[in-house]
């Protein structure tokens, strides 16, 4: 899945190229962890703010990447027009957090809204993001209109009806 990328990691994936650990539950959401590192803690002692968008950006296009068709992975590729992030908390070096992301409703478009919430060992959300996104065509990176076959795998029974 790396070969396209050369030396570089592929966003969403691990180090060996293969998508981020994770799984999608009943209502079409991808979760994951993360384990905050030494190099992730700023001067305050915590996560930094930088790290806390890398890692919206990791558990989103991991999502992408494990639901989505085979073919839809090769031929398009999503890229963030804008997060709004809300901080509650932090967690320090070696503390392990949750990464739920979900699609907001049905794409428009090219477009589509993304949340990602990171959860506490006590279930507390301690970071939100709303993200806007594009997805474009990989060859051109021009954006293309997200047809329903394309978005099904995200979206519950009720949205893909809004699609159609």
């Amino acid at each position: 899945m790396n070969a396209a990328f050369g030396h570089c990691r592929r966003i969403g994936c691990d180090e060996n190229g293969e998508p981020w650990a994770g799984h999608i539950d009943d209502n079409r959401r991808f979760h994951a962890r993360f384990r905050a590192q030494d190099e992730d803690i700023d001067e305050l002692g915590h996560v930094n703010n930088a790290v806390w968008v890398k890692w919206i950006q990791e558990v989103s296009v991991a999502h992408w990447l494990v639901a989505a068709r085979v073919q839809d992975r090769d031929r398009f590729v999503a890229v963030v027009m804008r997060h709004e992030i809300d901080y509650r908390g932090n967690i320090a070096a070696g503390d392990e957090i949750s990464a739920i992301t979900w699609l907001d409703g049905a794409p428009r478009g090219a477009r589509y809204q993304r949340s990602v919430a990171f959860l506490a060992a006590d279930s507390r959300v301690i970071v939100s993001a709303h993200s806007r996104w594009a997805l474009l065509d990989r060859a051109s990176l021009k954006p293309v209109r997200i047809l329903p076959e394309v978005s099904a795998p995200f979206l519950n029974h009720d949205e893909i009806r809004d699609c159609s």
